[in-house]
């Protein structure tokens, strides 16, 4: 595709109208079910450094998720935007943790500890058959998954109704481990997205 920037840019708006027309139940039915998905799949996140994000635009909300593993042990911690050209670097959040305004009026923990995560839980706007992330178009997660070494695991997040058949992926896009949506989890390793059979395989991070 040749002018794949504008393709995205009038995606990215249909997405948004469709994210937002989501009724408040359903939302909340789909919410909950991508919560027992990740609890049930990823069991070793309660031992982990867990990146995740304050929902923003009708995105599943992942604060519950984080407080459930915090009790099992885990550390999470929320995205900061240093400048527009930067990558994300991550901070400590908890529940009632110490919460300011960052970039674009989105809360940031206030002087709590950097964390480097081993695990990013990461907002989708949309997302392609083959792992591939749309976002709103300003590549923070892109640039940072890039700058991380070692990389993270990436688990993105999202609901069926926001699924392409192709986001035209370009070099900078980097496609994510595991793609959750409240139908269940799926695996990219073949390059294309496979569902796991959640009675049998537990995912060991």
């Amino acid at each position: 595709m040749n002018d794949w920037q504008t393709w995205r840019k009038q995606q990215r708006s249909i997405l948004i109208a469709d994210r937002a027309a989501i009724e408040k139940k359903m939302h909340t039915q789909w919410s909950l079910a991508i919560t027992t998905h990740i609890q049930n799949a990823f069991p070793m996140l309660d031992q982990k450094h867990i990146g995740i994000y304050w929902p923003i635009r009708n995105e599943y909300d992942p604060r519950p998720l984080a407080q459930y593993f915090i009790q099992q042990g885990a550390t999470t911690a929320l995205p900061v935007i240093i400048n527009r050209h930067n990558p994300l670097v991550f901070h400590e959040w908890w529940h009632d943790a110490p919460i300011t305004k960052g970039a674009y009026g989105i809360p940031i923990p206030q002087n709590t500890k950097r964390i480097m995560p081993d695990v990013l839980i990461i907002p989708m706007l949309g997302f392609d058959k083959c792992g591939y992330r749309l976002g709103y178009g300003s590549g923070y997660y892109d640039r940072t998954l890039a700058a991380l070494t070692p990389k993270p695991m990436t688990i993105g997040i999202s609901f069926e109704i926001l699924r392409l058949d192709n986001i035209h992926p370009q070099d900078h896009d980097i496609a994510l481990d595991f793609v959750v949506t409240e139908q269940g989890v799926y695996e990219s390793k073949t390059g294309e997205l496979a569902p796991i059979d959640m009675t049998k395989n537990i995912i060991d991070v």
